[in-house]
């Protein structure tokens, strides 16, 4: 690597593609909000000294070298591993939901500071969950708050088409809430009431603290989760297939 230019970043490992026998090429989100895309050599050999500072998930202080059309990992340090999530297969597919929404919410050279703090976050409260119910309201929560930053924010306080302040339905491609009268325009508007029209608010705006010190029944979780879903692989116009093993599970 002599003579070519090293660059040091912090980044959290969003996903892993095989490169030949041994390597990774891995899709990251820097602490800038930038998505990159490394090489790491000898990432798949057993006892490599990449092996276990690649994983999905790690949160990993690096230097990256210069090479032909991605950078090369030549250092790397775990600054947090989110092993909690690995305790569980339930927390484990919940992370992996989240860290595929991450991947397609970043770009190359367009650094947004927000969006590493708030994935950090999120793997942290999958950590944290104590059971299904929240698991399913965090990944909403990060789906709804990362999108909502991005610009596909769901209005919720009136009738999107019309302004009239009862909502009965939720539209993903109006972007939010829908009288009845308006609710016949939008094929696939969906019966929604009060109740769960302010938990997707809460989704929103509120802590993961709060969200995870919040009481809330395996239904309503449910529901917020096939939203947050829907929401997402619409506005992003992707298949989310690791959101879909989750929700599945």
């Amino acid at each position: 690597m002599a003579g070519r230019r090293t660059v040091r970043h912090r980044a959290i490992v969003l996903d892993r593609t095989k490169l030949g026998e041994q390597d990774l090429i891995l899709t990251m989100l820097s602490v800038g909000g930038e998505q990159l895309r490394v090489v790491a050599k000898g990432a798949r050999k057993p006892g490599g000294r990449f092996a276990a500072r690649t994983e999905l998930f790690c949160d990993v202080d690096m230097l990256v070298s210069e090479g032909r059309s991605l950078g090369v990992l030549s250092e790397a340090q775990v600054l947090d591993a989110h092993e909690g999530v690995r305790l569980s297969l339930e927390a484990l597919s919940c992370a992996s939901a989240v860290a595929e929404v991450a991947r397609f919410t970043c770009y190359e050279d367009m650094a947004d500071p927000f969006l590493h703090p708030l994935l950090s976050r999120a793997l942290l409260a999958c950590e944290q969950a104590t059971d299904r119910q929240h698991l399913d309201v965090v990944f909403s929560a990060y789906a709804f708050k990362v999108l909502s930053h991005a610009g596909w924010r769901p209005v919720l306080d009136a009738c999107v088409a019309c302004g009239e302040p009862s909502a009965a339905r939720l539209s993903v491609r109006a972007g939010g809430v829908l009288c009845e009268s308006c609710a016949r325009e939008y094929e696939g508007a969906e019966p929604v009431d009060e109740r769960v029209v302010g938990w997707i608010a809460a989704l929103v705006g509120s802590t993961f603290d709060a969200l995870l010190a919040s009481v809330i029944n395996e239904e309503t979780s449910s529901l917020l989760l096939s939203f947050a879903h829907t929401w997402a692989a619409t506005h992003l116009d992707v298949r989310l297939r690791a959101v879909e093993f989750f929700a599945g599970m």
